[in-house]
């Protein structure tokens, strides 16, 4: 029986405006095993990267429960939620977020050494990561001397530095040209099944959703599929 890495259940989110408040997420049930790619489809607004942001314990919802390979988050205090998304969560964005400062290896070394572990370790586990993803000879480079696929697929490392049993992404190849996207999505997705993490992206592309297991949409703040 797989471990089921994420559940969602009865999320509700809204934001106060002008007129009252806005309700993005009205109830959403959400459950990922391990293994488990998701497509997570909807047009822009509808509320894919609140649900992400509320899944990855960045933002607490209203109402409902989060669980996080089984813990429930909801009561847990921010110092305990911190170290959950830590140790249990990798995130990529559509902006790979990289420190200009730092190399390859120093960006993906980081998250490590953070979270405890010893610098050899760390150097090893970041170096494998980035040859598995194409990038052996640029492992000393900063950001600035990567291209666009390359940046994203450091960013890739780095969110799979630490173990992660869950992925979430919000568009990860949104921001490459579509030869690009194909070819760093693929890497993705290989990584992400050799380690048979479970997964949550967020994407528009409806040729990237085919590729994962199953999609689901959300449509006024329901989740459908």
């Amino acid at each position: 029986m797989s471990e089921t890495a994420l559940e969602l259940s009865g999320i509700e989110r809204s934001y106060p405006q002008a007129s009252g408040r806005l309700e993005v997420l009205r109830g959403v049930d959400l459950r990922l095993e391990a293994g488990e790619l998701v497509a997570l489809l909807g047009p822009s607004g509808s509320g894919k990267s609140t649900l992400l942001h509320t899944a990855g314990l960045l933002e607490r919802p209203e109402h409902g429960e989060v669980r996080v390979g089984g813990q429930a988050c909801g009561a847990m205090g921010d110092a305990r939620r911190t170290a959950v998304r830590r140790d249990s969560i990798g995130f990529v964005y559509q902006f790979h977020h990289l420190l200009p400062e730092f190399s390859a290896l120093e960006n993906v070394m980081l998250p490590q050494r953070i979270a405890g572990a010893a610098k050899p370790a760390a150097l090893a586990r970041a170096e494998e990561l980035l040859r598995e993803l194409g990038l052996g000879e640029r492992l000393h480079h900063r950001p600035a001397q990567l291209s666009g696929g390359e940046q994203q697929r450091v960013a890739i490392a780095r969110a799979l530095a630490n173990a992660p049993l869950l992925l979430l992404a919000d568009e990860p190849t949104g921001n490459l040209d579509e030869a690009t996207a194909a070819v760093v999505f693929e890497e993705f997705l290989k990584l992400a099944r050799a380690r048979g993490l479970a997964g949550l992206i967020a994407t528009h592309n409806s040729a990237l959703a085919e590729r994962m297991d199953r999609s689901v949409r959300l449509v006024a703040g329901r989740l459908e599929g």
